[in-house]
């Protein structure tokens, strides 16, 4: 039985949670996240 698990719906979790824990890390983590999509984005498939 394999689990597929998408990358994007992951991070965002991540990412919620930690916004929740510690408001402060906002723009550090939006900045990563948008950093980490465009990588992603221009790799070829």
């Amino acid at each position: 039985m394999m689990i597929h698990v998408y990358l994007g719906p992951v991070i965002a979790l991540i990412a919620g949670i930690l916004i929740l824990v510690q408001p402060r890390l906002l723009s550090t983590i939006v900045a990563l996240y948008l950093i980490i999509i465009g990588i992603l984005g221009l790799i070829p498939h």
